[in-house]
């Protein structure tokens, strides 16, 4: 019977959605010239084409990540101009397109309008407190850009904390800092389902 009872959790476990682990970002003070430099990182909203390294790389990475994401999103126009800003956003604060990728997965499962239990808002999972933080009152965390210009631009402040290390962000990032569930899920989804050419983690 213990087996049993084993064997049926160990299904239901497997069978939760990835974003079962999705946390919330904790409130931190922020001192007054990070609390300037986040505000200037997120205030510029435009959002030109992303830079890649040639015209041949750019529709390589968008044709094949629109495929890998064509499931989940179904409308093309709408997939690729998510992708385009995922790309762009991500660049724009030094992170890994396809690492952000998997967060998303993790965090939403590519729901736009997703909230968590703890309040956090669509693709990134941004936890509200973030818009009085460093936003201003107009800031729709709903919408696609603000979403991921918010969402990539607090993964670099944690990332920048923590001196680099990608599992330690990702653990302030979810709330879940010290816990190796979170950081293993978005590196197994960013591996398994978003690898693109060479790829760095970092340490554990």
């Amino acid at each position: 019977m213990r087996l049993i009872r084993r064997l049926a959790l160990g299904l239901a476990t497997a069978l939760l959605p990835a974003a079962a682990l999705a946390g919330a970002q904790l409130y931190e003070p922020l001192a007054a010239s990070v609390r300037a430099a986040l505000h200037a990182a997120i205030a510029d909203r435009a959002s030109p084409e992303p830079q890649f390294p040639s015209v041949q790389e750019k529709v390589n990475w968008l044709t094949e990540m629109s495929g890998r994401l064509s499931r989940r999103m179904p409308d093309r126009e709408g997939r690729l101009e998510f992708l385009k800003t995922v790309y762009y956003e991500a660049k724009r604060a030094g992170l890994d397109p396809q690492m952000v990728l998997g967060l998303i997965q993790v965090e939403s499962g590519f729901k736009k309008y997703s909230v968590s239990s703890a309040g956090a808002r669509g693709y990134m999972q941004v936890m509200p407190f973030w818009v009085g933080l460093i936003g201003s009152k107009d800031n729709n965390l709903f919408h696609t850009r603000t979403n991921l210009r918010f969402g990539c631009t607090i993964l670099r402040h944690y990332l920048d904390i923590e001196n680099g290390d990608i599992y330690r962000a990702l653990g302030r990032y979810n709330g879940s800092l010290g816990k190796p569930e979170y950081p293993n899920m978005v590196r197994g989804a960013w591996e398994k389902q978003w690898r693109w050419g060479p790829q760095v983690i970092g340490p554990r």
